[in-house]
């Protein structure tokens, strides 16, 4: 799907938008009264304002990244929204993971040839969901950026699996954002609310159950859906994301396909990310379903999420107790007490051992350049190919 086609497809949700763009030139430069409305129905307010202030002064314009396609990215400013790249002073100083994500507020300037603004600037992140890149490549790529609240969604027919929602709730502590788990398909079960109790109890976040197709549960996530707030939609693919969004949006903002016969599952349909306005004012972001996802310097969120582990280890005899079979092993003795699942151990183990085993500071140096290298190739191809003659600044 094409930005062009994205935004035709939430222009109704926008009705009005275009008109509230544009700058009150009697507010005497002071951004925050100067753009009262485009900005503040994404999520703009009065601490955004005070940390672009000195952006604002270098003469950059602020818009915050709604959607990300292949190289590209589509903005929501006092412009109203319009598809930007990167100039190169940005692709060259940006580090591992800060290249512009959807969520993220930018700053723009004007070409010096003319044509669309630039993304010239990323702001400070307030959360940022990081996972490992996909495939061989050693880097961080961020999901989400200023994220208030990241609703992890299971399905309660098929897709239920405890250690890969622990993953998630490690993530989720990381990023800065607030973990709350949603089981949906909660139609096709019989037993929902036993099963919130006991995860609620394991994994110690709040937890819905609900049905996107009768609407059950739904009026459960009001306390999260505030005007200004940013939420994301994360987990595997087919668990019903997008169904979730559209009944909140009240309209078909995401396509959506029926679950398979043969395994209960949903089909993938979300293919990229994109931030959209709910009638209430909240703001939701669609994430692509991934089945596996790796963690990203998450000790602390790892830390957080089996937090009854890390206490108890504190107790054991010896400081570099490994929990198997040593004498005063605290850890051991609540498991055999029941205090404590082993499975839930074992699942603590393995995500220390996949940090542990993570590249070393050196490894990620040069996979940074590597990385910033290629972008650098495809940029000067792309130029060569249209012949603008734009010049970065």
């Amino acid at each position: 799907m094409n930005m062009a086609s994205s935004a035709r497809r939430r222009s109704e949700s926008r009705r009005g938008y275009a008109d509230s763009v544009k700058p009150d030139t009697s507010a005497g430069g002071n951004l925050e009264a100067a753009l009262p409305d485009s900005l503040k129905s994404w999520g703009w307010d009065d601490r955004w304002a005070a940390l672009f202030a000195p952006l604002a002064a270098e003469g950059r314009s602020p818009a915050r990244v709604i959607a990300q396609h292949r190289g590209a990215w589509l903005l929501a400013g006092k412009h109203g929204e319009w598809s930007a790249s990167l100039t190169g002073r940005l692709r060259h100083s940006a580090g591992e993971g800060e290249l512009p994500a959807v969520g993220d507020w930018v700053g723009c300037v004007r070409p010096n040839g003319g044509g669309p603004e630039r993304i010239d600037a990323v702001l400070p992140r307030r959360s940022a969901f990081l996972r490992r890149a996909a495939g061989s490549r050693v880097g961080a790529q961020t999901v989400a950026a200023n994220v208030d609240t990241l609703f992890i969604t299971s399905s309660l027919n098929a897709d239920l699996n405890l250690r890969r929602l622990e993953r998630y709730v490690a993530l989720a502590r990381e990023s800065g954002a607030a973990p709350v788990l949603l089981l949906t398909k909660d139609d096709l079960v019989e037993d929902g609310a036993a099963v919130v109790e006991r995860l609620a109890n394991e994994l110690r976040i709040p937890v819905v159950a609900l049905s996107s197709h009768t609407g059950a549960g739904v009026e459960a996530l009001a306390p999260w859906l505030v005007d200004g707030q940013t939420i994301a939609l994360v987990g595997s693919s087919g668990v019903g994301k997008s169904t979730l969004l559209n009944h909140l949006a009240g309209r078909e903002l995401m396509a959506t396909q029926e679950i398979r016969e043969g395994d209960g599952r949903g089909r993938h349909t979300t293919a990229h990310r994109e931030l959209f306005r709910l009638p209430g004012g909240a703001l939701m972001l669609d994430t692509p379903g991934v089945r596996e996802i790796g963690l990203w310097d998450a000790d602390q969120g790892v830390a957080d999420t089996f937090d009854e582990i890390v206490e108890l280890a504190d107790r054991c005899r010896f400081r570099d107790c490994h929990h198997n079979n040593e004498p005063g092993c605290a850890v051991q003795a609540a498991i055999l007490a029941g205090e404590l699942d082993e499975a839930r151990l074992g699942s603590y183990r393995r995500l220390e051992l996949e940090l542990a085993e993570q590249p070393s500071e050196a490894q990620k140096l040069e996979a940074k350049r590597q990385f910033f290298k290629s972008i650098q190739v495809a940029a000067h191809a792309r130029a060569r190919s249209k012949n603008t003659g734009w010049q970065d600044r």
